[in-house]
């Protein structure tokens, strides 16, 4: 079936669960050992001036990043809850909790800068230590950069897909996607039909790291530099500008995939998420439909609230 004109939902893994991201809602869904199915629903942020700023061209990007940071780390905090309460674990209780509940969206803002900025200045430094004998500064230097950058990005996210929870978490990534694509095409959403879907997505956050590392090797290349250090604050500096254009691209490359030839600009977000997806279990993709389609409910709930209000 042909693509349908929809709204651009988003999603995400966390632990043992999947969320969605609506335009009024975001919802978490975790399944229990009891086999239910608990949710946790966040509204979006209606303060006009974030909503201004997400319609600005390559300033929404790092609006909508940190915004998805600060309430991944609500959700994520949500189904480490549960995790640890099936798992067996005490929940602690007292003020270091409440501290964590009321910092979380915080935490998760900084851990994203934090790994944004570990990303672009470690490959910095290795480029230089290693090759800056041997290679020239200015081009080479920073594609030197980027392939550093790639290494090191690749191996991290190879590392930790070892470990058995993390993938878990990637195949709930893949059930997320397959949904998605599942709706997207018009299809119901029965665990039979997404399931025939692929696990990649061309929108998807792993396509944003990727497009970031070749953005970011087209931008520094228009800069010159005297010093490591000023080739550093140079990186510190442009990093905004490289996370709104990747932003951009990775938007470009999800309305050219249809188009043939085009289509192709998308690729390298594919197969890095060859890495971060895997096949889900009917189970999971159960957990994914059951999270969609309760943003979903609670989105067209929240419209109609609207219209009556207003009406």
């Amino acid at each position: 079936m042909a693509q349908q004109n929809v709204p651009s939902y988003g999603g995400q893994a966390v632990i043992e669960g999947v969320m969605f991201g609506g335009k009024t809602t975001t919802v978490t869904a975790v399944r229990k050992k009891n086999h239910e199915i608990e949710y946790f629903e966040s509204p979006r942020s209606e303060y006009k001036w974030i909503t201004t700023l997400k319609k600005i061209p390559f300033l929404r990007g790092i609006v909508g990043l940190v915004e998805a940071s600060a309430n991944g780390a609500k959700h994520l905090n949500f189904a480490s809850e549960q995790y640890s309460m099936e798992s067996g674990e005490e929940v602690s209780e007292g003020p270091s909790k409440l501290t964590m509940i009321l910092g979380v969206a915080v935490v998760g803002v900084l851990s994203f800068l934090f790994g944004k900025f570990v990303f672009t200045l470690v490959p910095v430094f290795l480029a230089d230590f290693l090759l800056g004998k041997w290679v020239p500064d200015g081009v080479p230097q920073t594609l030197a950069e980027g392939g550093f950058k790639i290494l090191l990005l690749l191996g991290y996210i190879t590392a930790i897909a070892q470990t058995p929870l993390i993938k878990r978490l990637f195949q709930y990534h893949g059930a997320e996607h397959k949904v998605i694509n599942a709706f997207e095409s018009g299809v119901e959403l029965t665990v039979a039909n997404v399931q025939k879907f692929s696990a990649l997505h061309y929108r998807c956050g792993s396509s944003f790291l990727i497009f970031s590392v070749f953005v970011g090797v087209v931008i520094y290349s228009l800069f010159s530099y005297d010093s490591l250090t000023e080739r550093v604050v140079q990186r510190i500096v442009l990093l905004p500008l490289v996370i709104g254009v990747s932003y951009e691209v990775l938007q470009w490359t999800n309305k050219l995939r249809d188009v043939p030839v085009l289509r192709y600009l998308g690729y390298p977000g594919l197969w890095l998420q060859k890495i971060t997806t895997r096949e889900p279990d009917d189970s999971q993709v159960e957990v994914a439909i059951a999270s969609f389609q309760k943003m979903r409910e609670l989105d067209q709930k929240h419209v109609q609230e609207r219209m009556v209000t207003t009406g």
